[in-house]
């Protein structure tokens, strides 16, 4: 596999600067050379965590950290991120290794850590021009994530050592607590009845736990390096709120960026997946395809649907709270709160039977 250079890099301008100084130095004393040239770039990509491209040792590598500002309790936890990126490569060949976490915080003003660098192709709010009229782009990618995230969740957790992470049982029942808790504490000004009707939906609909997996959480095609030929999976990234749970709502998750074209606005404003334009099935016709690969049962499907979109809601609240209050001034978090409000809103239509 070549070591190309990536294109979706920010200029030294426009990347969030970091004291590589202090880095240098820290690397050095575990026996790590960042080198000066080429230069650390931040990519492109992505709304939270800030990952850079850099060189060790001749070696390009990824550098990872949390975004700057005050951080949610449990959010963005890159020690949890790289003990699973330095196991979890044991059972999937598409999992780049973690190679170093940094868990002193004053290096540079939170914990960090290095990953193995994936070249390949990412396909983020559009289509590739390249890619665009080729008539089985859908099919392909449909069944590549639909294979992939049931290749995560059958993952043997015992086998490569996370077996004891996170707390499967009642992770449901946590969920609904925690999500309509962080909903309202990030809520937009004149929605509390929206927040506590879809809160009483999900509480009074609740559902027992699945038999438990392995979930990534943020499972979606611009989280997948992709192999540029054969679509084939490279690398899935971004693993940081990674845990073990019911595996029916890491696959809502997923669905919860699967959008079809007669979606509200804000479905559609969240630019996370060109599910439209990529010709995907449609999301009940993945529902269908995931039961068949895993065999699971999706009867109850409706509420992790819900929970999920919902979750999706109050994550896009919670980085607009950030604009809102100080915490970043960049452009693109200035719409993030009225797209999680237009997300609620269609979350509560899905609760009351009204889409799907």
């Amino acid at each position: 596999m070549p070591n190309e250079i990536p294109t979706d890099l920010r200029s030294a301008a426009e990347s969030v600067a970091l004291d590589w100084s202090a880095v240098r130095t820290y690397l050095a004393g575990h026996g790590l050379r960042l080198d000066d040239e080429p230069p650390p770039r931040q990519f492109a990509g992505g709304l939270a965590n800030l990952n850079y491209l850099i060189h060790l040792d001749g070696k390009p590598a990824v550098l990872r950290r949390p975004p700057m500002g005050e951080l949610p309790a449990g959010a963005y936890d890159m020690a949890r991120e790289f003990r699973i990126l330095s196991r979890l490569p044991d059972a999937l060949p598409f999992i780049a290794r973690g190679l170093h976490l940094c868990d002193d915080p004053s290096i540079m003003g939170q914990r960090f850590q290095i990953i193995e660098y994936r070249p390949g192709l990412v396909i983020r709010e559009t289509v590739p021009v390249e890619l665009a009229h080729r008539p089985e782009i859908g099919a392909r990618l449909s069944t590549m994530m639909l294979e992939t995230i049931a290749a995560i969740h059958a993952v043997d957790t015992k086998a490569v050592g996370l077996d004891d992470l996170g707390r499967p049982d009642g992770f449901l029942s946590r969920a609904v607590t925690g999500w309509s808790k962080r909903g309202l504490a990030a809520k937009e000004d004149g929605t509390d009845a929206l927040h506590h009707d879809v809160g009483a939906w999900l509480a009074k609909h609740i559902v027992p736990d699945g038999p438990p997996g392995l979930l990534h959480n943020d499972f979606k095609l611009n989280n997948i390096i992709l192999d540029p030929d054969t679509f084939a999976p490279r690398a899935v990234v971004d693993w940081d709120q990674g845990t073990r749970g019911d595996p029916l709502f890491d696959f809502a998750t997923l669905l919860t960026y699967w959008i079809h074209k007669d979606d509200p606005w804000a479905m559609h404003d969240m630019q996370q997946m060109p599910a439209v334009e990529a010709c995907l099935c449609s999301r009940q016709d993945a529902v269908a395809a995931y039961a068949r690969i895993t065999g699971r049962d999706v009867s109850d499907f409706l509420f992790h649907r819900v929970l999920s979109m919902y979750k999706l809601s109050v994550i896009f609240l919670q980085l607009g709270l950030r604009y809102r209050m100080g915490a970043t001034t960049e452009p693109r978090y200035a719409p993030l709160t009225a797209i999680g409000t237009g997300i609620l809103e269609f979350t509560h239509e899905i609760a009351q039977g009204r889409a799907f």
